[in-house]
Order: structure tokens, then C-alpha cells, then sequence
């Protein structure tokens, strides 16, 4: 088939199950080898086999790789200034028409270009710290961010945002929050995280409206406290409609769904506030304003690269080689995911189960041994109760830690991770209340 160019703007007609269609778009490099593929004026792709395109017809103009920038936008020396610290992701781009790829852009320019509705709530810095899929990050890359925020602050930035793919990004957030409030203080500024859900190059794009909600937040946003949830926070969308983003606690909250725009939510804990964002990009925060006491940080503490947890999942697959595996490998501690309250299967009452009875001696030995063992729940919400039945009590005998705490299974980890980089008391340190992450009564 003689197709024009990529790049060329087509309309196209093609033969669909429920009869004849025609699209209008730019014309891209083919999804896969036979197709066609055109990207309409909403944002969305279309694909098509060859043979099922009857006609393609240049409409007259073509996409370039390549804009010109918007010359027309101009700092306002009365704003905070914000950084927004990359780390992947591309939660500000612009689609490359040619290939089809979405150009991600970090420069303050570009970013201004593609978003020219921040000016009006911020001086706009960026840092490339890399681009990075979220779950290829390390405690080296906390570490990296959190220096980058400190470099920030003692810049005079108000706030720091930081884009982040949206699969860690709670670990990410949870790691800023103890980092920077974990030993009783407080951070400079406030420290906002976001991503986007949907690509930039949808229709049902979230990146812009989170992007502009968190640059608010961090630079009109009232000032962390260190201990109500906010050293750190997350902020994307509310729901699945435009128009209000929610402020979650960087040290409560979970990643629930994911592709919905509203993925995320807070656990045992309820948002922050939220932020209304209108078509033209104006934000309106609503949420209670703080009162700090804490003194502020000079800076961030670290995470060791070295500390090794192992994190294990209670059921009928749960087997005692497992435990004894976190010895013979060198691991520094075992996160128990319990079940309900706090369950391991340690007992056998039909004796029929040895390996139950071989779990016991396990988890018997492990503590004994000086091992840390730690428990939280499969539930995500509640609190850890092992003084409601016998087991709980039992497991609390043999040395297992993390009754009554309520932090969630995710700033768990990370809680367990600062407090063995820090050299801290675990059993001290889990009973505290550092950053906010585990309050004595739940919310939901």
C-alpha cells in the first residue's frame, strides 16, 4: 500500500466488524508490521491491518520531531521557586509524530512549554536524577533524592516535587518521610510526589492536572508538621473525573488499582487535603492548615545499601526453610506478612501438618538467635492485635515484634529499613510514632 509519510496528516477509512469507519490524525509508524496506525485528534491510536484499509488520504500538513518553543512565558519573581526532581517516567511530554514515541522534556523551558499553566504557581527548576522504571529503584536512589531535595531547600526552594513511575512510588514517598522527619524533625520545605497514571500521549491523561496540583501544593501548600503524615506526600487524582486531586500522607498510603486514575489511597489514614484544579489551570487548596513544632532538619538521613530484608507471605505455602533461609543468606530481618491480626501457621492441632510444627521451631530459633522478626498485616488496613488469640500471644512469647502498630505493610518495610540503617532500636522504634505512620487510633 502507497501510504504517505509518517507524520502526515490522513484520513483514513477502513473496514470494521460494525461496518465502514473514517479517522482523521497524524500518521504513525505502524504499531506492528501490516498495520497502520494513526494518532487521532483526541490523543488516542488507532490500528488497522492493511487489508483493511480501503483509503488513505493526505489531508495537508505534517508533524514535525520538533517544536518551537513558547517564547511568550515569563517568570514571576514573586513566586516560590520549586524544583521538580525526574526520576522517570513522563508525566510531561510531547508526542514524537514521526515515530510515535513520547519525548519526555526536563528542561525548565521545555517543561513550561508543555505545561505553561505552572508559571502561574511557581519559578520552575529541574533536575534529571534519570529515568528510571520505579521498580528498578534501590535505596541508593532514596538517598540520591533526598540529597537532591536538600540541595533544593538549602537553594531557597519552598518545595521540592518529585515525578516518579507510579508502582513504588509510595516506597519512594514513605523512604522521604522517615528520612527527613524519622529522627523527630522536620523537613525545610514540603516534599510532593506524582506521576501519572495514563501516558501523555491519552486522552485520559492525568499527568498535567497531577503535575500542576503538586507543584502548587509545594509551593503554596501549608508548611509539614514531620509527625501528621505530611513530611512527605503523594498527590494524583481523586477519582476517575478531572478536576480534584487528593494530598495523601507520604508515609500511609498504597498504590490500590493498577491503571485507574485514582490508584491511590491512604491507609489507616485519611487524605491530607485535597486540590481543585480548573480547566485553565488555576489550583485551589483545601485542607486545615498546619502548626509545626518540631525543629527544623539541616538534612536527610540515609539508608544503607547494605540492610538486607526478607519479606515472606504466611499461608499454606509458608515452610520453615524459608525462615531458616534469612539466616544461612545473611538477611538483616524478616518482614511477616501476616494473616488477619497477625497469624503464622505455627500450630497443629489435628496433627496431621508437621510442617507447621517444623514453622514453629523455625521461628522459635530465629528469635532466639537474635534474629528480627517483625509483623505486619495481609489485611493493608487495621492494626496488628496479637493479644486477641492464644497463637498472637504465642508468637509474641517467641520473640515476634509489631503488636498494636498500625503502619502499613509498605512503610513497614521502609520504617524496618531506616530504623536498621540508623542504628535503632527495632523494638524501641516500631512502638514510636516517627512521621506519622503509625498512629495510635485508625481512621478507616
Amino acid at each position: 500500500m502507497g501510504n504517505p509519510q509518517t507524520g502526515a496528516r490522513v484520513r483514513i477509512i477502513a473496514a470494521t466488524p460494525g461496518g465502514e469507519v473514517s479517522h482523521d490524525g497524524y500518521l504513525l509508524s505502524p504499531a506492528s508490521p501490516g498495520h497502520v496506525t494513526v494518532k487521532l485528534d483526541n490523543g488516542y491510536n488507532v490500528t488497522f491491518a492493511e487489508d483493511e484499509v480501503s483509503t488513505i488520504t493526505p489531508l495537508g500538513g505534517t508533524a514535525t520531531t520538533s517544536e518551537s518553543l513558547n517564547a511568550d512565558i515569563v517568570e514571576d519573581s514573586e513566586l516560590p521557586e520549586v524544583w521538580i526532581l525526574h526520576t522517570g517516567g513522563t508525566i510531561a511530554s510531547k508526542v514524537d509524530y514521526v515515530t510515535g514515541a513520547v519525548t519526555a522534556r526536563f528542561e525548565p523551558e521545555e517543561l513550561l512549554d508543555a505545561v505553561p499553566e505552572l508559571a502561574q504557581h511557581a519559578r520552575i527548576r529541574t533536575v534529571k536524577l534519570g529515568n528510571m522504571w520505579s521498580d528498578d529503584i534501590r535505596s541508593r536512589h532514596w538517598n540520591l533524592m533526598m540529597a537532591s531535595t536538600k540541595e533544593a531547600f538549602d537553594a531557597g526552594a519552598a518545595g521540592v516535587v518529585i515525578t516518579h513511575g507510579t508502582d513504588t512510588m509510595h516506597y519512594s514517598a514513605a523512604a522521604a518521610a522517615f528520612s527527613w522527619a524519622g529522627n523527630g524533625e522536620r523537613p525545610p520545605g514540603r516534599i510532593v510526589f506524582t506521576g501519572s497514571q495514563r501516558s501523555s500521549d491519552r486522552g485520559s491523561t492525568d499527568g498535567t492536572e497531577n503535575l500542576l496540583a503538586a507543584v502548587h501544593w509545594a509551593a503554596h501548600g501549608p508548611a509539614p508538621t514531620g509527625e501528621q503524615g505530611d513530611a512527605s506526600v503523594i498527590v494524583m487524582h481523586a477519582n476517575s473525573d478531572d478536576g480534584v486531586c487528593s494530598v495523601l500522607p507520604g508515609c500511609a498510603s498504597r498504590k490500590f488499582h493498577s491503571s485507574r486514575r485514582d490508584a491511590f489511597q491512604g491507609i489507616n489514614a485519611n487524605p491530607i487535603g485535597k486540590i481543585i484544579v480548573s480547566r485553565g489551570g488555576n489550583c485551589t487548596i483545601e485542607t486545615a492548615t498546619s502548626t509545626p513544632t518540631r525543629p527544623v532538619a539541616s538534612a536527610p538521613l540515609n539508608f544503607s545499601d547494605d540492610v538486607r530484608i526478607l519479606q515472606l507471605m504466611a499461608g499454606a505455602h509458608m515452610f520453615a526453610d524459608q525462615i531458616e533461609f534469612a539466616n544461612s543468606a545473611g538477611y538483616d530481618a524478616i518482614l511477616l506478612h501476616g494473616t488477619g491480626l497477625g497469624h503464622l501457621p505455627i500450630e497443629n492441632p489435628n496433627g496431621d501438618s508437621p510442617e507447621n510444627d517444623s514453622m514453629l521451631s523455625a521461628v522459635k530459633d530465629f528469635c532466639g538467635n537474635g534474629g528480627i522478626a517483625v509483623m505486619v498485616t495481609q489485611c493493608i488496613h487495621g492494626p496488628i492485635h496479637m493479644d486477641v488469640y492464644s497463637k498472637g500471644r504465642d508468637q509474641q512469647a517467641l520473640g515476634i515484634l509489631g503488636n498494636q502498630a498500625t503502619t502499613s505493610p509498605d512503610a513497614a518495610l521502609i520504617k524496618l529499613h531506616f530504623l536498621l540503617s540508623n542504628n535503632v532500636d527495632i523494638e524501641t522504634g516500631w512502638a514510636s510514632n516517627l512521621c506519622g505512620e503509625n498512629v495510635p487510633s485508625i481512621s478507616n
